[in-house]
């Protein structure tokens, strides 16, 4: 398939709401675009993991496998949990805190951005699913598969910085909108509730 034709599909695939994106929405509301696109880099290592484990044909071996699903799961799961208890409890203000109205707030050094997104990425067996069976699809038959995944996957890759950059620009502009310390408090909690809950809809995920 022409890497021109597919790169739109790409982009779509990409954009669709889940844990990574929704990292880099919270990535751009706190440190900003620039913080949410090198976060992407965890999530696009993830992703070339995952690619390639999918192009030696490993990964139909680890959907069939349901201890192997099973177990990707519940560390996924787990992970994403503690993200959103942690988020929860937060203090967090974003530099709003009335006894330091100037001060900016906490950053998060971009080392830990990228684990974070690399954790989520690698762990979700969804990633899996998208690249040991719908990616595949894409790939014409007639021709050596190896280049296909090559190129291909690049295209996927790039598009995950696209989807990071639409976020990251949507996170900035929520960051507008937050204005006093209780608002900060609530992105806190809603940010805690996303994670938690997309940990329960990763435990109800099946192969």
């Amino acid at each position: 398939m022409d890497p021109l034709l597919f790169f739109p599909v790409a982009v779509l695939m990409a954009l669709a709401p889940g844990p990574n994106n929704f990292c880099a929405l919270n990535n751009g509301i706190r440190q900003g675009v620039v913080a949410a696109l090198v976060g992407t880099i965890g999530r696009v290592v993830a992703f070339a993991i995952f690619l390639a484990i999918s192009a030696i044909g490993l990964g139909a071996m680890l959907l069939a496998s349901e201890t192997a699903f099973n177990v990707l799961k519940w560390i996924g799961a787990v992970y994403l949990f503690w993200l959103g208890l942690r988020a929860w409890r937060s203090k967090d203000s974003l530099g709003l805190d009335e006894q330091a109205e100037a001060a900016a707030a906490p950053v998060r050094p971009m080392r830990s951005l990228v684990l974070q997104e690399f954790l989520l990425g690698i762990s979700n067996p969804k990633a899996v699913l998208l690249f040991a069976a719908i990616f595949p699809q894409f790939i014409d038959a007639a021709q050596p598969a190896a280049h296909q995944f090559l190129v291909l996957g690049a295209t996927y890759l790039a598009a995950e910085f696209v989807s990071s950059l639409v976020y990251g620009l949507g996170g900035r502009q929520l960051r507008r909108v937050i204005t006093s310390r209780k608002g900060a408090q609530r992105l806190n909690k809603a940010t805690g509730g996303f994670f938690i809950g997309a940990g329960g809809v990763l435990l109800a995920a099946h192969r």
